[in-house]
């Protein structure tokens, strides 16, 4: 079983990595160090963590070729620490399988706060059963029924395949590419007019303000999550 407290960082970098260690280690996080993608991989069989964080500069490859191995074998949340700061890096990693990416440098509160909320997420999935609610808006999954403010709410067929690939995650980031080819197909990944047009849509229908959404955020340039909290 996986040790709730404990959490993979793959970094080669010494400071950032000791940084790392102590400050998880203040916030009462166990930690378990690697300095490379094949000691990632051997340490993530070793002692099956809750999270890992994962540099993609590594010496003995790139970081996102362990996301994509990592995926044909675990769910485990991965936060990507990394210089790398263009959006096309961000999407490359989400659209692998990450669930979230921070920049350096970055903030140690800010690293704590997302540690957090990925821990908390995956605790929620493995507990609540195919209802999920957030605020006044209800998901029952496993009868394909939303309701807002207990009222049900129409939804089409595109809408609601949506909000269902949305809510297998509450809180993670789907691209553009991971929604239109959950919904539409991989021959309709380019086509991100279709997925704005009917988020759109799905937003008037859930949202009281569309310009300051509670339940269907977006990430610019990147793609949408629902709301975990």
């Amino acid at each position: 079983m996986p040790d709730k407290n404990l959490i993979l960082v793959i970094e080669d970098d010494a400071q950032i990595s000791q940084f790392l260690q102590s400050s998880l280690k203040a916030n009462g996080y166990l930690s378990t160090c690697a300095r490379s993608l094949l000691e990632g991989k051997q340490l993530f069989y070793a002692h099956k963590p809750a999270l890992i964080i994962l540099d993609l500069n590594l010496p003995d490859g790139d970081g996102r070729d362990f996301i994509r191995y990592l995926r044909t074998h675990s769910d485990i949340p991965i936060l990507v620490l990394s210089a790398r700061q263009s959006e096309q890096e961000k999407v490359a990693c989400f659209d692998l399988g990450a669930d979230d990416y921070l920049a350096k440098p970055f903030g140690v509160n800010e690293l704590l706060a997302r540690v957090k909320v990925s821990l908390k997420r995956t605790a929620m999935m493995s507990l609540r059963d195919d209802i999920f609610k957030v605020e006044d808006l209800t998901i029952d999954q496993a009868n394909t029924r939303v309701f807002l403010n207990q009222q049900p709410v129409h939804l089409t067929p595109i809408e609601l395949k949506l909000l269902l690939v949305l809510v297998q995650k509450p809180g993670k980031v789907f691209t553009h590419r991971q929604l239109l080819s959950a919904v539409w197909g991989a021959e309709y990944v380019d086509d991100t007019h279709y997925l704005r047009i009917h988020m759109g849509r799905l937003r008037t229908r859930l949202e009281k303000n569309t310009a300051a959404p509670r339940y269907i955020l977006t990430e610019a340039g990147i793609g949408y999550r629902l709301a975990a909290t």
